[in-house]
């Protein structure tokens, strides 16, 4: 059943009320550099701020036994973050709604060379309409705007009649493996709404993400005998035009794909990092690349691995070289499968309700070739995975910024799906 027409009124007033607040709290996130590995500090300032509105806490660790055995679970390297996962629980005074998860990852990718940024990149700044910082719009601002949906229900004496779990992750960035514990400790929910940066629109269909490393090994004698050695740099260059090889090949089969069939090239393969030799008037002995690929919804990550490696072995036997001294293939981050939203759930519905109240449009779907922690919910939970946020641009490049005009339409909207969703009761 939709809000009575006061209700909804008084909860779009309580987001703008409360919308400077909210942004000067998600320009504190942003102050927190927190890369891969470093996000202990952050985490502790999420705890204290969920505390602080009367949560019931849990704080815990990643349980690499557990994710390791999970078909989901990315394997763990020695980059693997080591910092806590933190939930808070609102639990009513009775259950009388829909349980529901709001999750966000504080982690962020490296901001390159901070002199190609306009702003420094963990000093939030305020341009117009836009808020800039390396993780603001990717995705600090929707990490508060869960909050921040929440304190604008409790700004008018309303509460969610229903469990609502705020999850805050870590990892998302590089395996997933954050959102999958969360699941694996046993939190769930009929719903869950994760607020990433997607401008305004609704996740339909997500690709999932392999990561791993090619290790090359070449045979180092002097530039003037190069000849009689033999190059792993540019064994790479051989490698990668291997693997681009394979890339066409797999958007080529985009037409099997509902949702994809219409893209351009909804399959990526990123050489993210090339590292290799030791000497200039030296052969390189060795080189490594990194790379992320990503696969079809209903590709299974092991059916993807074992093809990845199959093509390199043949591409090796058909070189002089590389057929003597064949790639090193290591799987080392994500290892997600890819997942369809399909159309037709109470929740999808309730969300359409909320955004056309917040901003006067009709809700759109859209595919998206990025990782994302819906995976988790929709493939393992089986629940709708409600992936939406504000307008943004430049996400993981230089000047980073989320609209603010967006973040409130946004906000708006998850406040209002929270009540129609969950149902509400005065505040405790």
């Amino acid at each position: 059943m939709s809000l009575e027409p006061d209700l909804r009124h008084r909860i779009i007033a309580a987001v703008e009320t409360g919308f400077d607040e909210q942004v000067m709290l998600t320009q504190e996130m942003i102050r927190f550099p927190s890369l891969r590995g470093d996000e202990h500090a952050i985490q502790d300032h999420v705890f204290r701020l969920l505390r602080a509105r009367g949560y019931a806490m849990d704080r815990f660790h990643m349980d690499e036994d557990a994710i390791s055995r999970h078909p989901g679970g990315a394997p763990f390297t020695p980059e693997h973050s080591r910092a806590p996962i933190v939930v808070g629980i609102h639990r009513p005074r009775a259950e009388a709604g829909r349980s529901l998860i709001l999750q966000a990852h504080v982690d962020v990718v490296p901001p390159g060379p901070a002199n190609m940024w306009s702003h420094p990149p963990f000093e939030p700044a305020i341009d117009g309409d836009w808020l800039y910082g390396r993780g603001g719009a990717d995705m600090k601002a929707g990490h508060i705007a869960n909050i921040a949906a929440l304190d604008a229900l409790r700004r008018i004496g309303f509460q969610p009649a229903s469990t609502v779990y705020v999850q805050s992750v870590v990892e998302e960035e590089s395996t997933g493996n954050g959102a999958l514990m969360t699941h694996l400790r046993g939190y769930k929910a009929d719903a869950v709404l994760i607020p990433e940066p997607e401008d305004e629109m609704l996740v339909r269909a997500n690709v999932g993400v392999l990561w791993f490393q090619v290790e090359l090994r070449g045979l180092p004698v002097h530039v003037r005998q190069m000849g009689a050695g033999a190059n792993a740099i540019d064994a790479a260059y051989r490698v990668i035009a291997s693997l681009r090889e394979l890339e066409v090949k797999w958007n080529q089969r985009k037409k099997d794909y509902p949702h994809f069939e219409n893209e351009v090239h909804p399959i990526n393969l990123n050489i993210g990092k090339i590292e290799g030799g030791d000497w200039a008037s030296s052969v390189p002995a060795w080189c490594r690349i990194d790379c992320r690929i990503s696969i079809f919804p209903g590709v299974s990550a092991e059916e993807a691995t074992r093809e990845i490696i199959d093509h390199l072995q043949a591409a090796a036997r058909a070189d002089a070289f590389l057929a003597n001294n064949p790639p090193q293939v290591t799987f080392n981050g994500f290892y997600s499968e890819g997942y369809v939203l399909e159309p037709g759930s109470e929740a999808e519905a309730v969300l359409g309700r909320a955004h056309e109240s917040a901003t006067g449009s009709p809700l759109k779907t859209f595919m998206t070739p990025g990782y994302l922690d819906t995976r988790v919910y929709a493939l393992y939970d089986r629940i709708p995975a409600l992936c939406y946020g504000p307008i943004s641009e430049n996400i993981h490049g230089f000047d980073e910024r989320v609209s603010l005009a967006s973040l409130k339409r946004i906000t708006t909207a998850m406040a209002l799906f929270v009540a129609e969703w969950c149902g509400v009761e005065a505040s405790g």
